[in-house]
């Protein structure tokens, strides 16, 4: 008992300390909670999923969410003076208010990278591999070598899987496919029926260098 409440509170701590680097959520240490805003919404699987028959996401609000998404995880790679890393960047960790306005949550895996490392390499070796397995860098995976990059290359699944609503096992692989024999438009969340095609074929595309 006495070590779960150990690591219990090792996990507080590096969570409050990974929010007090976002300065987005509150950490109260004396009674061990963690407080996040409302977020009328759910999560970004929730509604991709449209879980409970929630309303479909038009196609120009999944490419604002996009955004949002990516100055997010720049925002926190370059916090200074330690880069913070998630380690779990995935659609039920991205939170959406009553205006799709994006939140990034769940930060109990999120790791700051040494000054001296985040300096010198883009690389950081952990002792083990933490994450979900479809979204975790195969790189990572191999050798434990963490960086920003990591993320990065979950962002690239999380981006697919705004314009497909499908889940991130063999995503990649199927959209690589089905741009190579023309049937993209084919792998796209048909809820929406107005996809901009030349520009979501575009979006698609870019992904690619999430992954190199």
């Amino acid at each position: 008992m006495k070590l779960a409440s150990l690591r219990m509170q090792s996990f507080f701590e590096e969570a409050a300390l990974a929010i007090t680097k976002m300065q987005k959520l509150g950490a109260y240490p004396e009674s061990g909670c963690l407080v996040y805003e409302y977020m009328e919404n759910g999560s970004l699987e929730e509604r991709l999923f449209r879980r409970g028959g929630t309303p479909r996401i038009p196609w120009w609000t999944r490419f604002k969410i996009a955004a949002e998404i990516a100055t997010g995880l720049l925002f926190l790679h370059q916090t200074k003076p330690d880069p913070l890393v998630h380690r779990d960047f995935k659609p039920c960790n991205i939170l959406l208010d009553h205006n799709y306005v994006t939140k990034i949550s769940d930060v109990g895996l999120a790791c700051l990278v040494p000054p001296s490392m985040a300096n010198m390499v883009t690389q950081y070796h952990m002792t083990s591999t933490v994450g979900t397995f479809c979204y975790v860098d195969p790189e990572y995976q191999q050798t434990g070598m963490l960086g920003t990059k990591s993320d990065i290359y979950s962002l690239g699944i999380m981006l697919l899987q705004l314009i497909t609503a499908k889940p991130a096992m063999g995503l990649t692989h199927n959209v690589e496919r089905s741009i190579e024999r023309g049937t993209f438009g084919g792998l796209l969340d048909p809820a929406v029926p107005d996809w901009q095609m030349e520009e979501t074929l575009a979006f698609a595309k870019r992904t690619s260098r999430c992954r190199s």
